[in-house]
């Protein structure tokens, strides 16, 4: 009798120290979650200030492009709104990147904009922005696809439901809303530097100067030689 209640006692100490070392994962994997996504949200933010200047700066060649700054103004300010969830976030960003791409696409059209010094360093401070923007992202789903696991796998599964840790959402711009873009990149290479998007297609270029396709005129052919008498 007394070593059934010792076996009893053993389980039950090693079922709670399962509920204990299983709850306190919970606990910090959410904690991670959080800490990612406030590095998401500092890089958003800080992407939210760099375009005024831009927008700025590209008007001053393109001033007629109102639609498109407009565009580009109204996308930010729901963004900087959109301080929901981030299924909530995402859906405000990928009509920024849309707009965002338009913008790049005007500037893509002025020789002198692109090799404005105001305008380069905007671009530099931007690509930088996305690069630790996509990084931060990684590191987030990466985070919630474990801990989504976790919540979904039995025996984990009770745990969760006990003690109310619900699935987290992932942070991924919507494609319909991003359409081809992608997230803006600034290249480099070559002689001047360019724009692309994150499926590497580049901004719209300039439209070349229409050419005709009617050929020169030849010089006239001589005219042919009298006939002759009795032909």
């Amino acid at each position: 009798m007394g070593s059934v209640l010792i076996v009893i006692l053993v389980v039950v100490a090693l079922v709670v120290l399962g509920v204990i070392v299983s709850y306190n994962r919970f606990v910090r994997q959410r904690n991670l979650i959080r800490d990612a996504w406030a590095n998401i949200d500092t890089e958003l933010r800080r992407r939210y200030d760099l375009i005024p200047n831009l927008v700025e700066t590209v008007k001053g060649y393109a001033s007629h492009e109102r639609e498109v700054f407009e565009n580009v103004t109204k996308a930010r300010a729901a963004a900087t709104q959109a301080t929901g969830s981030p299924a909530e976030q995402a859906a405000a960003e990928g009509p920024l990147v849309s707009a965002l791409r338009q913008l790049f696409a005007v500037a893509e059209n002025y020789p002198d904009l692109k090799a404005n010094q105001n305008f380069l360093q905007l671009q530099t401070e931007l690509a930088n922005t996305e690069d630790r923007l996509q990084t931060a992202r990684r590191f987030y789903n990466s985070n919630v696809r474990e801990y989504n696991r976790r919540v979904q796998s039995f025996p984990s599964q009770l745990i969760a439901n006990s003690f109310g840790f619900k699935e987290e959402q992932f942070f991924e711009v919507d494609e319909a809303l991003r359409g081809d873009a992608g997230v803006p990149h600034v290249d480099f290479g070559g002689d001047a530097p360019g724009v692309t998007f994150g499926d590497g297609s580049p901004a719209a270029p300039a439209e070349p100067a229409p050419t005709s396709s009617t050929p020169a005129p030849s010089a006239e052919e001589p005219p042919p030689p009298p006939p002759t008498p009795g032909s």
